[in-house]
């Protein structure tokens, strides 16, 4: 059996527990107690989260565990010095060491981190490269495995940060079955994008949105703006007109932004030729592709599906 430490401090946030049900239904779908959970905090007793309710936890001792995880908080918070003692103790016996969201602060200040990749949310990724710079940031990752150090983007990203391990440890089949048990995706890519081009567009209206809905769905079109403006039920001008307004970019742009991201997906999630990613997405070849990723990442699409390859080789290797 496989001890699972969750280490908690005051304030963390209550979300970053919802990967210890990743954990739980893996006992539950494995017909079998595969992972022996324990919640850990400095002191031990209970420990108030960021919603006011307290956890009960058990106080630092034996820092042997398979796998240790560090919560997350609202913001990063700084971490004391028992902590980041019992830290780098853990990284030393422990198979895997690991955090969600803002814990990822707390293991760059143990040390942890110096020298590998890592992320974490988004709004706090230029802070934690700044504060530790011997940090190999890559701010756009929903999950990171460099060796024995993981890192989750948010709080929600640690749900698949914990699928991953269990996949890695219980096979795919059992983490398909927790994913599908919890009503969840079964599971994100590591490498897939922490944003989404929709939420980047952020429509007022529901017109717009409506534009948009339609426009996701049916990618392989032309996807004219006339079409668009119909979706809609905007003249042609109107449309254009609005579609700027609100998302400060052209129903164009905005569509190859829908359809870059629809390619990316594509080629982290399965082993698609470029020539099939491109007609399915709407690009129509894999040139008009490549020069979209090219436009929207600095690189070719290519250069992309190696990097999320070597990722999903590194988490299951």
């Amino acid at each position: 059996m496989q001890r699972i430490g969750i280490v908690l401090f005051p304030g963390f946030q209550v979300m970053g527990l919802a990967m210890s049900s990743v954990f739980e239904f893996a006992n539950l779908t494995a017909g079998e107690n595969r992972y022996d959970i324990h919640v850990l905090s400095e002191h031990g007793g209970p420990v108030p989260g960021s919603l006011g309710f307290a956890v009960t936890t058990e106080a630092f001792a034996n820092p042997r565990f398979d796998t240790l995880l560090v919560g997350g908080d609202n913001e990063p918070t700084p971490a004391t010095p028992g902590l980041l003692n019992f830290l780098r103790k853990a990284a030393k016996v422990s198979r895997r060491v690991g955090a969600t969201c803002t814990g990822a602060f707390v293991l760059a200040a143990a040390g942890l981190l110096d020298g590998r990749r890592a992320t974490t949310h988004w709004a706090y990724a230029r802070t934690l490269q700044r504060e530790y710079p011997n940090v190999i940031m890559e701010e756009d990752r929903i999950f990171i495995a460099d060796g024995p150090i993981w890192t989750s983007a948010g709080m929600s990203a640690g749900i698949d940060l914990a699928l991953a391990m269990v996949e890695k440890d219980l096979g795919a089949d059992i983490a398909r079955l927790v994913a599908q048990k919890l009503v969840i995706y079964h599971r994100r890519a590591g490498g897939q994008s922490q944003h989404s081009a929709l939420l980047k567009l952020e429509p007022k209206s529901d017109r717009i949105q409506t534009a948009l809905d339609f426009a996701r769905q049916h990618l392989r079109s032309e996807l004219s703006v006339e079409q668009l403006a119909e979706a809609a039920s905007l003249s042609p001008r109107q449309f254009s007109r609005a579609f700027r307004a609100e998302t400060g970019q052209s129903p164009a742009k905005a569509v190859e932004h829908l359809r870059v991201e629809a390619a990316r997906l594509m080629m982290e999630s399965g082993r698609h030729s470029m020539d099939t990613v491109a007609r399915d997405t709407g690009f129509g070849d894999s040139e008009r592709m490549r020069r979209a990723f090219l436009r929207a990442f600095g690189q070719p699409p290519q250069v992309i599906r190696r990097v999320t390859r070597e990722h999903a080789a590194a988490v299951m290797g």
